[in-house]
């Protein structure tokens, strides 16, 4: 008998323009978008089968205005907070992000990563060049939620809260570095450049020529504890210096110990400055020690003791040596598994601005990480759905899954992502690739590449304020805006996407286009076992212009294939592509499918201007 899967859902769906893949425009009438389903039981989901929902608490939801300032007193270079400048605190918190769950989950997002929440340093930089941790990347007390964001309680009310609506807590970590404590006697003369092994080994103090010191220490490829003892001169490269009302500032007190940072200078980004280096002055650990490794485990275990949480997003994780990932990985999903969390989610931060996978595949290869966040893909998604680059670099893109390790099944685990807080807005890339930012088209090549990240194989990981068009005007600070009333004069300027509000507003609007949207992609998404688990397989795309990208879904467990096309050129189009001769007929999932096949292996789309579409092939499986 012909398999019909979904149709009544596939109904529903393709029922208005939104879903044909069309343009729509910003203006149209406004209808309460239909709440999404309720995700499966947490145990049952396999990664692959999240939606995750990219957050930063700070510019989230205010939801407690009494811990604005963390308890510190002071004016804002002591405690950090002043809404009107993007690199400070603006207020958001725990509590805030807790009372939006509704919101989230609206779009049909089963799990929720947001940056660091750990205590960090409030305030750091040269003088007139200062900033605030709001991000949470500086570091001070791996065990203590942030005072700015909240409390562990409130941390432990927000995860169960979350786990209470079947949705999964990631939270982002750092094994890296701490926050910039430790500063270098000789580091102003120097600019704090890279003084590399070679040249200021740690058999010397200040290079070859210096005093003899750490005798018989046999260098950092020797893990033997035995070994580091004797590693306990630090002034091999640089002389370490700590003020004296941070020498004992970070928690668990270990980290106080000079000697287990690498302690020369600043990163170039290039060869071994890119592993020993300090992160734009933040402390560099040296993730070779032991020490450190079972001092990090202790850290990152308790927290999944303590909370049951179902993820780490690693940070700087193509920074750290790989022997590391190869002792913290295991650890962690074994402290998981005693726990009870049998799919926990470990992807690490391998950065590069490439649409190519090989860097991210010989990171996970060399290290152990399962899982890494696909720049690629984002590079890819960008280039392709502003019609810089034909669909030929995604599908060629989408055939490289294979380098893996694991092969093309470890893709589907990968989170992918169109931009985020450090690179940009995908909005902000269309509109520079395309060279227009004429609002129709802008908001549908948007829309388009939503939809790749939704159809195509991978994590669809949306980061906050795209569901409501917002667009930055750069990377880092300037890709930070709030979603509550901001008072940042460069994000207020901004023409916000498929919208006539801007960042001063309130922006948790859920009849926005593109929320509408996502949460159509999300049930899409979930009811498919071929859109969360099934193999890629590339059926057809235009090699030097926009047009077409066809690629076949099939998920072996339930044999389900689908269809998933994309027209990424500004008129419609049709053509023939080949499929399954397993299809024995068509069915719509999403947007504009045929109503039959147009032989057996091959059907007919017919896809508007920056349309999109997903169809089932049913077979007799």
């Amino acid at each position: 008998m012909m398999t019909r899967i979904f149709v009544g859902l596939a109904a529903a769906l393709c029922a208005g323009t939104a879903l044909a893949g069309g343009p729509v425009a910003a203006d149209r009438p406004r209808e309460i978008a239909a709440p999404a389903a309720a995700p499966s039981p947490i145990a049952e989901r396999q990664l692959e089968d999240e939606i995750i929902y990219f957050v930063l608490p700070d510019r989230f939801a205010n939801g407690n205005a009494a811990n604005d300032r963390g308890g510190i007193s002071g004016g804002a270079l002591q405690h950090g907070f002043d809404p009107t400048r993007k690199g400070f605190y603006h207020g958001g918190d725990l509590r805030g992000l807790t009372a939006k769950l509704d919101y989230i989950q609206g779009m049909g997002v089963t799990a929720i990563w947001f940056a660091p929440i750990f205590k960090n340093k409030p305030v750091q930089g040269k003088p007139g060049e200062e900033s605030a941790g709001y991000h949470g990347y500086w570091v001070t007390d791996f065990t203590q939620i942030d005072p700015h964001f909240g409390t562990n309680a409130e941390f432990k009310a927000f995860v169960d809260a979350a786990h209470a609506r079947g949705m999964k807590v990631y939270m982002d970590i750092i094994t890296n570095h701490t926050a910039d404590v430790i500063d270098y006697a000789e580091g102003e003369a120097t600019s704090y450049a890279y003084r590399s092994k070679g040249e200021y080994p740690f058999s010397r103090r200040g290079g070859p020529e210096g005093a003899p010191i750490n005798e018989g220490f046999a260098g950092d490829d020797n893990a033997d504890p035995a070994n580091w003892v004797k590693l306990t001169d630090p002034t091999f490269a640089y002389t370490p210096v700590v003020p004296e009302a941070e020498r004992n500032v970070k928690v668990p007190a270990w980290l106080n110990d000079v000697t287990l940072y690498h302690n020369r200078g600043n990163s170039h980004w290039v060869g071994e400055s890119s592993v020993y280096g300090d992160f734009s002055g933040l402390d560099d650990l040296a993730t070779e020690n032991p020490r450190v490794v079972s001092g990090m485990i202790d850290i990152f275990g308790q927290w999944i003791d303590d909370y049951g949480i179902d993820g780490y997003r690693i940070d700087t994780a193509k920074h750290v040596n790989p022997q590391f990932w190869q002792a913290f990985v295991p650890a962690m999903l074994e402290r998981a598994e005693a726990k009870g969390i049998d799919h926990f989610h470990i992807f690490g931060e391998i950065a590069y601005q490439e649409p190519t996978a090989t860097l991210a595949a010989q990171v996970m290869a060399e290290s152990g990480l399962p899982y890494a966040l696909d720049m690629g893909f984002s590079v890819a998604a960008q280039m392709v759905a502003s019609g810089k680059s034909p669909p030929r670099l995604m599908a060629e893109f989408l055939q490289q899954d294979a380098i893996y390790p694991g092969g093309a099944k470890t893709a589907l685990g990968l989170p992918t992502f169109l931009g985020n807080h450090d690179f940009g807005r995908f909005a902000m890339f269309v509109r520079d690739m395309s060279g227009s930012d004429e609002p129709e088209a802008l908001l549908a090549r948007v829309r388009l590449g939503h939809a790749m990240m939704f159809l195509l194989r991978g994590v669809p990981t949306v980061y906050y304020g795209d569901e409501q068009g917002f667009i930055s005007d750069g990377n880092d600070q300037l890709a930070r805006e709030d979603m509550f009333p901001s008072q940042v004069a460069v994000y207020n300027d901004n023409a916000l996407v498929g919208s006539t509000a801007t960042t001063a507003q309130d922006n948790f609007d859920t009849t926005h286009p593109l929320y509408r949207l996502i949460a159509d992609l999300s049930a899409a998404r979930s009811a498919s076992p071929a859109l969360r688990r099934g193999l890629t397989q590339v059926r057809a795309f235009a090699e030097d212009a926009p047009g077409l990208l066809a690629v076949e879904r099939h998920d072996p467990e339930t044999a389900q294939r689908v269809l998933a096309v994309f027209n990424t050129s500004a008129s419609a189009l049709s053509q023939d592509i080949e499929v399954s001769y397993r299809a024995k007929g068509v069915a719509p999932l999403l947007g504009p499918c045929p109503a039959a096949l147009a032989a057996p292996g091959s059907v007919r789309v017919t896809v508007p201007a920056f349309g999109f579409a997903a169809c089932i092939l049913e077979t007799d499986d």
